[in-house]
């Protein structure tokens, strides 16, 4: 609300300064300004006029004149509404939401302006009466008298007058009326007039301008005035009342004008209103609470009142007629006489008496003489009622009760106005001579011409049919676009093929919609909103809406009346029960009229709406604007401009009972681009139809939802009021929602559609809501019930979804609220029966409640509010009830409590909950279809952060690895504790659980993560420790091989020592020959031999596997003929055993069971099920006869649409699903024997064969199939190949650790160098340095290789689009991937084996990265790590040698201390001393391995990318690590794999987007060979079921797939209509291929849909990105 006050801090200084600035004035303006708290510039006019000729209203005396002009300048001033900055009150900041109001006692005259409003908002008619309190003022005025008793008594008789001539006069309330009214924008003058009629009070018909002259008519204000009245007329000794309700002007009524000429006692204001209505002031009188002497801007000022009838027997008069009053000495003020003596039909003087030397005298002549009847009413006269001539009357006051005069008054009048008389029309105000109206202003002429343009091309139209000419998209198209996309929810029997033809049949609608979106009344329309200014738009709307409410007017009020009659009649047949033809044919013309109302029914609201439809159809068909030729992409800006203003926008069309989603969305981003991402409180409504919902809201916010009879809510609107800037540093979000929805139980929907609307409505409505009011009216407990059983299960509804509104019960129209222990009973029977309610909810949504309370927190004592009956008396003359008022006050300050402490949601949040809440609706069980896309964008997020948390700390364990195992691989560690590496983690770990604390602490959607917060800070916990432990174990593997080769390692040094004097001899022997090379080589060679012979001759080498000549000796021991091992072996099928498409081949039926076709039960459960396929007892098979088989593949003639020998399709899983098995136990039972250790042995082998015979064995036993002898050996040939990689590499580590031979054929190039150095008399430094680099080398690329490769690691996850996010993400890559490859192996191998694809794909974009895509990123990583390697070299050498200088020691000191500079980035190996012990020039020996490491650099320098991929940590392995440690769970309906990022995720769902048909499964018709096309997704929202299990007797709903099990359960599978194009993309490319696979047909219910056939791979890959953005 607008706070006027707190403009008083500058007040003195600014009326100071007024007088220096210039005057600025504007023609159609008030000369009064005001100063608003966030006011909107107007240009008034100063105070002063300057156009002394024209008389003023007070007095035509100029000394008058400026004493009238201080005095209005002065009640400025007092009610803070003085020219500070040349501005208006404006309607902008009406609506905004203020400092609840205060207490009437508490009123200072700086709030009186803002109280004024705010009750006046709030329909409260005692904004006219607040009483003010003084500031700094006693109770009562004290005498100064002196205090003896003389003087007492001439105080006593002292005049108060006298005493109290200085204190001032509270304001008069008609002046803060005035004074508002004339400081305020035209905009906001028509709410308030617009409000002052609601609360039946007279309104401003002529109103002098303060500082001029001049006399307006606010014309402009009445627009949006419609009244209300019945018309009784008898005939024939009957009755009939016409109802009446139109535009008040343009209503045509009689006028009877009031004028006082002279002073009286008596006030004709308070006589006026015992005309109208005797209950309620109309018209303000001398006696009203806070009337003073002093008034200031009412004299001279004609209000207007109507009186309407009720149709009853009591009514004053017959018809609606209006009464004028002038205020003030009509003497005096003789334009505005004139006027209202020209217009009126009855005019009635009030005068102190009837002489001829009265001043009266000569107006009582004129007005005697004319044509026009006349009442005199004469304050000295006591006669009674005296029709001196025709129409003239006399009537005198003295003495007579009001009551009387009054009663006598209308019956005159009723008598006048039966015969002949004049009417009068508000319109006609504008052709008044002397009157200045204010719609000839600029702003408002200009939108009244567009908009009179606009209507003129309807004006003459049948008004049912306008919509159907000007606004084509939104009628018949859309509601069967509706229709048809609702059906998309229900499919049955065909549903791709059915699917497409409805998807097909929407984008032929919407192409109709786009063929007819270019309606002359809509461009026009359109072409006004984008060219106004912002005022001026606001004038244009206003006015058409004006202008299209004049033309419906006659139409509506007849149809209305019509169905009402209609309606009273048929309920009349239904209380006597009667069900003849004549109620079938009362309720066929109620439907009938309910349509006609439809049409009938237009306003702006159908124009937005028209606007909505015609982007969404262009959107849909994907049109691009040419040039500026379409601007429909324009049309949410336009829309969010009008929103943001403080217009209501449709958000479900009411008529269609649908959601247009891509506009909402549309419109929301627009808001939201204009704004920001504001975050709002959404308050939204639930109640009976006409149960005052929207005028509760409108009051409560001053909001503009439709109220009017007739025009109830349809659909549901939002309407977004901000927070004023007083109040939202309390608040924690800027503004409020509202969501205002049409009625539950609507007359026009009747039986099970009613309710499952209803149903639809209240969910939709509770889910968007922060907070809902539910609407109960009245004490009806029938009507009670219905409404709360909606909304109990909507709230319950929510529960389920993990949505927490609240709620408030507003209870209306109840007769006694003041009684507490009568609310105390109410209260009680509201909580039974939502206790009752939740009850019957909970078994409808299987759900464990007791209470209400147990949905949602919920305080019967706090939570329910009472509210007045809204009208104080009958309509249409009663005003509305103060009490009311006051509960909207009390229940807003409720909401604002509740509200302040609550965030809200972000207005992005609100588009995606709506697009949720209404996806899910169109399925009938919501529960199983809601999906919240902001939680999952969210938790989406979420995942991308939590790899960055691991990656964090992967990549630091890798760093200590890297660390830790040279030294343990060089055996100079053998112990590695979990303490010492939790340690070293330490200080990261610590940096990852901070950063972790402040993400979840500090994100924008912290509220929405805290559901997570505990399992993913547990998930990093368990990573983390898992982490270490699996470090450990593979440190620990490396102790342990060094343990094994312990034997090999006590060896090393005496070889060493010997091979080191060998050499070192034989150098001395053959210096002859140091120059030759090559005689030098082969001398060496030869020695070398006779050395290793001498040195090994205890002895025996390990043999090299032949794992080939095992594997077939292992199967012919078992008794498997060569032939067929040779004939598998060289076909290598085995290869592939696991991602077979059929293993019919595999199979050999007994004899003694034979396969059906048809079913496995009993042939009599047969004939049963064949007989009732409808029903749900249906066994397993013959359902999937029926429906979709988990059917089997065949080896039979695959052109034949029916299969001889059927193979279901479980069991060909159950076969792939056991050869994983097998394969699984047996690798296990290999990696168990110690191979590394002690050596491979054949009977390994054997014992794998026996273990898979035996299994195979088991498998075969009570099935109806045994396998074939080529089953076993191709599958004990696939075991073995599986397990040969590991053998290899076990037997490789064996050899290595144990093998002498080995051993010393490595050291053969290090002793030929040393015997090469000493051959040509190089000193033993020279040696040793030599020997020193070469240890460098090996060392330093090692690791070097070993940190690139972690850094070519963590460059690519943070680089690589694939790598850089969640498990989805990755997901989205392979299958996009796959695609472009267009390779159907690597999408066999994905559908079989997703994780070895996506394995796969790591490796090859690794591969990629490192050699062509990125090779230079890499190449400057592993030159980086070069320069950091040898640069660390250098230095250690430095500081080694100069170390020893100072503290002089042996070669032995030398080598520790340059090794342990060196760590912990580089290890050396062991190097022996005992032989060097002479070398003490430690310079010399730093010179000289100073020139090999020049040669080591540059061979480093030249170091290949190769060398990176092959080193210990290689990139792809750390990447797969990292990116498939993550849940690999599989759809079980469609095997599509789980994304979510976390390996174990529960309580979390399973979930995927990329869910596929079926059949690439291998899925297809029981009994045929028709592979099935239908997607889980679709299904899931089919009227179709399944049977969970082989051996399940009853069909669960595709609907109600959570309930089928726990493996279902498990699952999330959200119904999308199968929008992804990728798979189908797939199946239409590959589809020879996949029949060829399975040996099965795309055919019969099979048959690859038309439309599938249209998309191209950029389709399915775009639509990859489509999914995952949602």
């Amino acid at each position: 609300m607008i706070c006027v006050s707190s403009c008083d801090q500058q007040k003195d200084q600014d009326v100071a300064e007024q007088s220096k600035k210039p005057d600025d004035t504007r023609e159609g303006q008030s000369e009064i300004s005001t100063v608003p708290c966030e006011p909107k510039e107007e240009g008034a006019p100063p105070v002063v006029s300057n156009n002394p000729q024209k008389k003023s209203f007070c007095n035509p005396s100029e000394e008058n004149r400026k004493k009238c002009q201080k005095e209005t300048e002065k009640l400025l001033r007092r009610l803070h509404l003085q020219d500070q900055h040349r501005q208006m009150l404006s309607s902008e900041n009406f609506v905004k939401i203020g400092q609840p109001m205060k207490q009437t006692n508490e009123i200072f005259e700086k709030d009186l302006v803002c109280a004024f409003l705010q009750k006046l908002m709030m329909l409260d008619y005692r904004a006219r009466y607040i009483p003010v309190q003084e500031e700094n003022s006693q109770d009562f005025p004290v005498s100064e008298s002196s205090v003896t008793d003389d003087d007492d008594l001439d105080a006593l008789f002292t005049s108060t007058s006298d005493l109290d001539q200085s204190k001032e006069h509270h304001v008069h309330p008609m002046d803060v009326q005035m004074a508002v009214f004339h400081c305020s924008d035209s905009l906001l003058k028509q709410k308030i007039i617009t409000k002052l009629s609601q609360c039946q009070y007279a309104l401003p018909l002529l109103v002098p301008d303060p500082a001029s002259t001049n006399i307006e008519c606010p014309l402009w204000t009445f627009r949006q005035i419609t009244k209300t009245w019945k018309i009784s007329t008898i005939k024939a000794n009957s009755t009939t009342i016409t109802m009446k309700s139109m535009p008040i002007y343009k209503a045509e009524t009689p006028v009877v004008s009031f004028f006082r000429l002279g002073s009286m006692s008596l006030s004709k204001s308070q006589l006026m209103n015992a005309m109208i209505n005797d209950r309620h002031n109309t018209f303000f009188h001398r006696n009203c609470p806070g009337s003073t002497k002093s008034r200031h801007l009412m004299d001279g000022v004609a209000e207007i009142a109507w009186y309407c009838p009720a149709g009853k027997p009591n009514d004053f008069f017959n018809d609606c007629i209006a009464f004028c009053n002038l205020h003030g000495d009509s003497l005096a003020i003789v334009e505005q006489r004139e006027i209202l003596t020209e217009m009126s039909s009855v005019i009635v003087v009030l005068v102190p008496t009837l002489e001829k030397s009265q001043g009266s005298s000569a107006v009582i002549s004129m007005l005697y003489k004319s044509s026009k009847p006349l009442i005199i009413l004469s304050a000295d006269n006591e006669c009674g009622a005296v029709q001196m001539k025709p129409q003239k009357y006399k009537l005198g006051l003295k003495e007579r009760s009001q009551s009387d005069v009054s009663e006598e008054l209308k019956k005159i009048i009723r008598s006048i106005l039966s015969g002949p008389h004049t009417s009068f029309q508000l319109e006609t105000m504008a052709k008044v001579s002397g009157v200045k109206v204010d719609e000839d202003a600029k702003d408002c002429l200009n939108g009244k011409l567009l908009a009179i343009e606009l209507v003129k091309m309807i004006e003459r139209m049948d008004i049912a049919k306008i919509k159907d000419t000007f606004l084509p998209c939104q009628g018949q198209l859309w509601h069967e676009w509706c229709k048809i996309n609702k059906e998309l929810h229900h499919l049955k029997g065909h549903i791709e093929k059915e699917k497409g033809q409805k998807s097909n049949k929407l984008m032929e609608l919407r192409q109709k919609q786009c063929d007819m979106s270019n309606s002359q009344l809509m461009m026009l329309f359109i072409k006004s909103l984008k060219g106004l200014q912002p005022n001026d738009r606001e004038y244009f709307l206003k006015w058409t809406q004006i202008l299209i409410d004049a033309l419906s007017t006659d139409d509506l009020s007849s149809i209305l009346q019509n169905y009402d009659e209609t309606w009273s009649e048929v309920l009349v047949l239904k209380r006597k029960h009667d069900k003849s033809a004549q109620l079938k044919d009362k309720q066929t013309k109620l439907e009938q009229l309910s349509k006609k109302l439809q049409s009938a029914t237009f306003g702006l609201e159908h124009m937005f709406r028209e606007m909505g439809q015609i982007y969404e159809a262009h959107k849909s068909l994907k049109k691009q604007s040419l040039g500026h030729q379409t601007e429909w992409s324009k049309y949410p800006e336009l829309a969010a401009d009008l929103m943001i203003k403080g217009h209501p926008m449709e958000l479900m069309d009411g008529d269609a009972g649908h959601v247009p989603l891509i506009w909402i969305s549309s419109l929301l981003q627009e808001v939201i681009k204009k704004l920001g991402d504001q975050r709002v409180f959404v308050l939204s409504v639930l109640g009976i139809q006409s149960s005052g919902k929207s005028t509760m809201l409108n009051a409560m916010f001053g909001l503009q939802f439709a109220v009017s009879a007739g025009r109830c809510t349809k659909g549901a609107y939002m309407q977004l009021v901000e927070l004023s800037e007083e109040i939202k540093k309390d608040y924690k979000f800027e503004y409020i929602l509202v969501v205002d929805t049409e009625g539950l139980r609507a007359l026009e929907l009747a039986g099970n559609a009613s309710l499952h609307r209803d149903n639809e409505l209240a969910t939709f409505v509770v889910g968007l809501g922060n907070m809902t009011l539910i609407n109960i009216f009245g004490e009806n407990p029938a009507e009670m019930q219905d409404v709360l059983q909606i909304v109990v299960q909507a709230f319950m509804r929510m529960k389920k979804v993990k949505l927490s509104p609240s709620c408030v019960f507003v209870h209306q129209n109840v007769t006694d609220i003041g009684a507490a222990e009568k609310n105390m009973d109410g209260k009680r029977r509201l909580q039974e029966k939502l206790d009752k309610m939740a009850q019957l909810a909970a078994k409808e949504e299987v759900c464990d409640v007791e209470c209400f309370s147990d949905v949602i927190a919920f305080d019967v004592q706090k939570d329910v509010k009472y509210f007045a009956q809204l009208w104080e008396g009958s309509p249409p003359m009663a005003p509305p009830n103060p009490g009311y008022s006051e509960s909207v006050q009390e229940l807003k300050t409720i909401i604002l409590s509740k509200a302040s402490r609550s965030k809200g949601i972000t207005l992005s949040h609100f588009n995606t909950k709506v697009q949720d809440l209404w996806n899910a609706l169109m399925n009938e069980h919501f529960v199983f279809s809601f999906k919240n896309t902001q939680e999952i964008a969210v938790y989406r997020k979420l995942e991308v952060q939590y790899g960055n948390w691991t990656w964090a700390l992967r990549s630091e364990m890798l760093i200590i690895e890297n660390q830790l195992y040279p030294k343990i691989e060089k055996g100079q560690l053998d112990k590695v504790e979990l303490s010492y590496l939790s340690k070293e983690m330490s200080k990261r770990y610590k940096e990852i659980t901070q950063a972790i604390v402040a993400y979840f602490e500090d994100d924008k959607d912290k509220e929405m993560l805290v559901q997570w917060r505990g399992r993913f800070e547990n998930k990093i916990e368990e990573f983390h420790e898992e982490l270490v432990r699996g470090v450990k174990r593979k440190l620990d593997e490396v102790i342990h091989q060094n343990n094994a080769r312990k034997k090999l390692d006590n060896k090393k040094t005496e070889f060493e020592n010997k091979l080191f004097q060998k050499s070192k001899e034989l150098a001395h022997q053959l210096k002859c020959i140091a120059g030759d090379e090559e005689d030098l080589k082969a001398q060496f060679t030869t020695v070398w031999g006779h050395w290793v012979k001498e040195l090994t001759s205890d002895t025996k080498p390990i043999q090299d596997l032949n794992l080939k000549e095992d594997q077939l000796l292992v199967l012919l021991d078992l008794g498997v003929e060569y032939g067929l091992i040779d004939e598998s072996i060289n076909s290598m099928k085995y290869k592939c055993l696991s991602e077979t498409g059929n293993y019919f081949g595999y199979i050999t039926q007994r004899k003694y069971q034979k396969l059906c076709d048809e079913t496995q039960q009993p042939q009599e459960k047969k004939k049963e099920a064949d007989k009732d396929k409808g029903k749900q007892t249906k066994s397993f098979m013959a359902y999937f006869q029926e429906w979709i088989g988990m059917a089997p593949t065949t080896q039979q003639h695959v052109g034949e649409h029916k299969s001889k020998n059927p193979f279901e399709y479980e069991e060909q899983e159950r076969i792939r699903s056991f050869i994983k098995n097998v394969e699984k136990e047996c690798l296990e039972a290999m990696k168990s024997k110690p191979i590394a250790t002690r050596g491979y042995s054949a009977t390994y082998l054997q014992e794998l064969a026996k273990t898979i015979k035996q299994k195979v064995n088991e498998f075969e036993s009570g099935r109806t199939f045994t396998f074939k002898k080529e089953f076993t050996v191709d599958l004990s040939l696939y075991v073995f190949y599986r397990a040969e990689s590991w053998l290899l590499h076990s037997h490789k580590l064996y050899k290595e650790n144990n093998d002498v031979l080995t051993y010393l054929d490595n050291k053969k190039s290090e002793y030929y160098n040393i015997f090469r150095s000493f051959c040509k008399g190089s000193s033993s430094a020279v040696v040793f340095g030599e020997m020193i680099c070469k240890n460098l080398k090996v060392s330093a690329v090692e690791a070097v290789s070993n940190k690139t490769a972690v850094d070519i690691a963590g460059e690519m996850r943070c680089s690589l689009p694939a790598f850089s996010e969640n498990r989805l993400n990755l997901e989205k890559h392979v299958l996009a991937s796959l695609a472009e490859k267009e390779n159907f192996n690597n999408f066999i191998t994905y559908i079989r084996n997703p994780r070895k694809q996506v394995e796969a794909f790591i490796k090859e974009e690794v591969k990629k990265y490192m050699f062509t895509a990125q090779k230079g990123k890499a190449q400057t990583i592993l030159k980086k790590n070069t320069e950091d390697i040898t640069r660390l070299i250098s230095q250690a050498l430095f500081d080694a040698t100069e170390k020893l200088k100072k503290k002089k020691g042996d070669i032995e000191t030398w080598v520790k201390e340059f090794s342990s500079k060196l760590e912990p980035n580089l290890t050396l190996d062991t190097i022996s001393c005992q032989n060097f012990t002479d070398i003490n020039n430690f310079d010399f020996l730093k010179e000289e391995i100073e020139k090999g490491l020049k040669l080591i650099i540059k061979e480093m320098s030249s170091l290949s990318l190769n060398k990176v991929n092959d080193c210990r940590q290689k990139p792809e392995q750390i990447l797969i690590d990292q990116l498939c440690n993550c849940c690999w769970e599989r759809c079980p309906f469609c095997a599509a794999v789980c994304t979510n990022t976390l390996k174990d995720h529960s309580p979390g769902k399973h979930s995927v987007p990329f869910h596929r048909p079926s059949g690439i499964e291998g899925w297809h018709v029981r009994g045929k060979v028709d592979l099935v096309i239908d997607f889980c997704t679709t299904l899931v929202a089919s009227d179709r079921g399944f049977y969970p299990d082989s051996d399940s007797e009853v069909a669960v709903p595709y609907k109600q797939y959570p309930t089928a099990g726990e493996k279902y359960a498990s699952w999330s599978i959200t119904a999308d209509a199968s929008m992804l194009a990728y798979w189908k993309w797939f199946v239409y490319h590959f589809q020879t291929d996949l029949e060829d696979y399975y040996e099965l047909k795309f055919q019969g219910r099979g048959e690859i849909p038309q439309e599938w056939k249209q998309f191209s791979k950029k389709d399915a890959t775009e639509s990859l990105n489509e999914m995952c953005s949602l």
